[in-house]
């Protein structure tokens, strides 16, 4: 795990809420569940401008979104996906990553419907994890993610 981590990393739950790190990525389980499987990519680097970025982490990038979007596929069985650059609160770069599907899906005892399908994600309906959802989902996405290294 990253030694030094920004605060927008941290402000997102790390490192309890931590998937897979890369060398220049980290994914993280957002707290508050738009949809199931709701996710938090973050660079790891102090950038607070998207074109920042050294030229290493856009290469890696194909990675981390193919690692992202092949399990969220098997956790959600999305329809499409949504990644989003929010950063207006938080000021280091990171997407907001939303699996987008009609209905509800279910995971570890929770059943997360996209309430905002299929317009726009409904940020406001977002479900709040407590701690043992948190660590539960946490493991069951780690649990389908590819191998990282």
């Amino acid at each position: 795990m990253s030694e030094k981590v920004n605060k927008t990393i941290q402000k997102f739950g790390y490192p309890a809420t931590t998937i897979a790190e890369y060398e220049h990525w980290i994914v993280l389980l957002r707290p508050a569940q738009v949809t199931l499987g709701s996710l938090i990519l973050a660079a790891k680097s102090e950038a607070t401008a998207f074109p920042d970025l050294p030229p290493a982490a856009f290469a890696e990038l194909e990675r981390v979104t193919r690692d992202i979007e092949s399990t969220l596929k098997a956790v959600a069985d999305y329809s499409k996906i949504n990644y989003l650059m929010l950063m207006m609160v938080d000021p280091h770069v990171h997407f907001h990553v939303f699996p987008r599907y009609e209905g509800s899906r279910d995971a570890r005892g929770l059943s997360i419907p996209d309430a905002g399908w299929p317009k726009t994600p409904d940020l406001a309906s977002a479900l709040t994890l407590d701690d043992a959802q948190t660590q539960s989902l946490v493991k069951h996405l780690k649990e389908h993610w590819p191998q990282v290294g």
